[in-house]
Order: C-alpha cells, then sequence, then structure tokens
C-alpha cells in the first residue's frame, strides 16, 4: 500500500506545471514625435569636383602634389615623359621650313613668269598654273603651320596643371606609371561652396523634392544645427544600394562645414505630431511592423500591429495602432513572445503598473 500511494503521489506532482515566473521588460509609454527625427548620414563635399587628367597620353615621370594639398589655379601637378611629343614638334618645326622654303621658290617664279606673260613670251594658261602652284604653296605653309601649333600644344599638354584654386581630394596614378588621355591622375575639389551629400532611401524618395528646407548637423559639433535646402535629387538609383544621390547646400558660415567631414542631414516631417516609439520596440514580420504591449488585466504581452511613418535614427513615428498611455517594450523584443506574463520595469528598473 506505501508503494501505492507513492506511485500516485510522483503520479499527481507530474502532471501539475510549474507557474511561470513573470519576466521583467523595459516598458515606456510612446513619445510625442516632432517629425524631425528622419535623419540621415551625409558627407561634405566640394560644390565643383573636377577629375583631373592628361590631354594626352604618355609615362608619369614626375608627381608635385600629394592627396590633400592646397593648390593655386596654374600650379604645376604632374608632368609626363616630353621626349615623343617634343620631337613631334621639332617634325612639324621642320615640315613648315620646308614649305616656307617652297612658297619662296614658287613666288619667285611667279614674277618671273608675271614679267614674261606682260613681254608674250610665255602664254597666259602657264601663267595662270604658277599662279595656282604658288596658292597651293602657300595652303601647304598654312597647313605646315597649323600642324607646329598642334605639336606644339599637345608638348605642352604633357604638364597637368590646377584650372582653379582648390584641394587634392584623390590621387589616381603615381611616377612611372603610363596612363592614357583623359584618365584621372587627381581629383580636385574647387574652393568656394560646400555641400553635403547623402542618399535617399526609394521608399520615400517621392516625397522629397529639390528645394524642400533641411537642417544639417556636423558629427563635430553635435547640437549645432544650419539650414540648407536640397539642391539636386539623382533622377537613377545606384544599382548596388537602390538609393538616390542627392545634394544639399548649406547656410552655414565660412569654415564652419569641412571637407570630408561627416554630417547629419535632418528631414522635416509634416507637422502633424503624432507618437514615436524607440527604434528596438519595432518588430518586424511577415505582415507588417508591430510592437509588443503590456495588457493592463494580465500583465501579458501582446502582438499590436502599428503603421509607422519613415524610420529614424534612434525612434519611430507610430501613424496609428497605438495609443499614448500604452505600456510599449522598448527593447529586447525578439526574446518575447505573445500572452508571456511580465512583469513591467522603467528605465531605473523600478516596476510601473500597466493601466
Amino acid at each position: 500500500m506505501l508503494g501505492l500511494s507513492t506511485l500516485a503521489l510522483v503520479a499527481c506532482s507530474s502532471d501539475a506545471k510549474p507557474e511561470e515566473e513573470a519576466r521583467p521588460v523595459l516598458v515606456t509609454h510612446p513619445g510625442e514625435s516632432t517629425q524631425t527625427a528622419t535623419a540621415f548620414a551625409g558627407e561634405v563635399r566640394a560644390r565643383e569636383e573636377s577629375p583631373l587628367s592628361f590631354r594626352v597620353g604618355g609615362k608619369l615621370i614626375e608627381r608635385k602634389v600629394d592627396v590633400g594639398a592646397h593648390v593655386r589655379k596654374g600650379d604645376l601637378l604632374a608632368v609626363l615623359d616630353p621626349g615623343d611629343l617634343q620631337a613631334q614638334a621639332r617634325a612639324a618645326q621642320a615640315q613648315l621650313t620646308a614649305a616656307q622654303a617652297e612658297l619662296n621658290r614658287a613666288k619667285a617664279d611667279q614674277a618671273r613668269f608675271a614679267r614674261l606673260a606682260n613681254d608674250q613670251l610665255v602664254s597666259r594658261s602657264t601663267l595662270d598654273a604658277q599662279n595656282a602652284a604658288t596658292q597651293a604653296a602657300q595652303e601647304q605653309v598654312n597647313s605646315a603651320r597649323a600642324n607646329l601649333e598642334v605639336a606644339r600644344n599637345q608638348a605642352a599638354y604633357s604638364q597637368l596643371r590646377a584650372p582653379a584654386d582648390g584641394v587634392i581630394a584623390t590621387r589616381s596614378a603615381e611616377a612611372g606609371q603610363v596612363v592614357a588621355a583623359g584618365q584621372a591622375v587627381f581629383s580636385l575639389a574647387a574652393d568656394g561652396v560646400r555641400e553635403v551629400a547623402f542618399a535617399l532611401p526609394e521608399g520615400i524618395v517621392s516625397e522629397i523634392k529639390p528645394g524642400q528646407p533641411v537642417l544639417v548637423e556636423s558629427w563635430s559639433q553635435t547640437g549645432k544645427r544650419w539650414p540648407g535646402r536640397i539642391r539636386e535629387i539623382s533622377p537613377a538609383a545606384d544599382p548596388a544600394s537602390r538609393t538616390y544621390a542627392a545634394r544639399i547646400s548649406v547656410d552655414a558660415p565660412a569654415g564652419a562645414l569641412e571637407l570630408g567631414q561627416s554630417a547629419r542631414v535632418y528631414l522635416p516631417g509634416d507637422g502633424h505630431g503624432g507618437l514615436s516609439v524607440p527604434l528596438a520596440a519595432v518588430q518586424r514580420g511577415a505582415n507588417g511592423n508591430a510592437v509588443f504591449v503590456v495588457d493592463p488585466k494580465t500583465s501579458t504581452l501582446k502582438l499590436q500591429p502599428v503603421q509607422t511613418g519613415p524610420f529614424g535614427e534612434d525612434r519611430v513615428p507610430i501613424v496609428s495602432g497605438i495609443g499614448a498611455n500604452d505600456w510599449v517594450v522598448a527593447a529586447g523584443g525578439h526574446l518575447l513572445r505573445v500572452g508571456q506574463k511580465v512583469q513591467p520595469v522603467d528605465r531605473d528598473n523600478r516596476p510601473v503598473t500597466a493601466n
């Protein structure tokens, strides 16, 4: 009998499930949305950025500047081996000299034939032929002179000079390298207006137009924002990132934005206010976005579908789905499940009443 009683007690204890312990979760009420949280990472760039290249090909024998160097208009940046180009110029000069000598001889013959024609010692057709020969010799001189000018220009193109004041942003060739005509050797960021370049996701590009006001904040000067306007938006998306390149003209003091600095671009919202939740609170699912909300009666979780606005840097605007008095799980949602019993706490780890 004792053994049967023991077995019965063991069977009863195995059928009873231990009550699940309430799990602490960080909760928060949805905050007010300023609709200015839509922020993008950008980079300070020059309004005018020019790739610099030689107009002729050849071997690069000397590089005068490094990346970051400030140059003035006309400064020498790099030099190609000019030997072949100078030889071509000398050949063109020799051709011009020969053509000039032929022209002088033709003119002398023309004058002699003209005197003979006056004395009726040669026919008129012979004089016309000599006049034509003289004209052809003149054209040969003109052609040789033009070829010499081109050859001298080609020789001069062996020197790459700065087209404007600015900063050398990149270098793409080194001394000893053979470069082709038009191949970029440097890129020059011209002095003057500075802009911010950033990328717009394709989900909101249709809502953004050139001329729209924005705010720009430098990473090195957190809290200080300057007004700006979107100057241009690329009509085609980048094939790799599927984003649209955009440029912003910034109304900032001279020297406030340096080339290459990182910046945040804040796009203004529609101004209707609304609610927002922390970025980590939003759970992505097959049916859209949702948040975990604590049921005030049972202290259990339910997954509430929500309609979100454009994601910001650390918060997400909520268009519909929850109210201002709901307790939303602010973090760790990927470790939770629907119906789980929880103990809501605030950011100071103090228990809160879900009401």
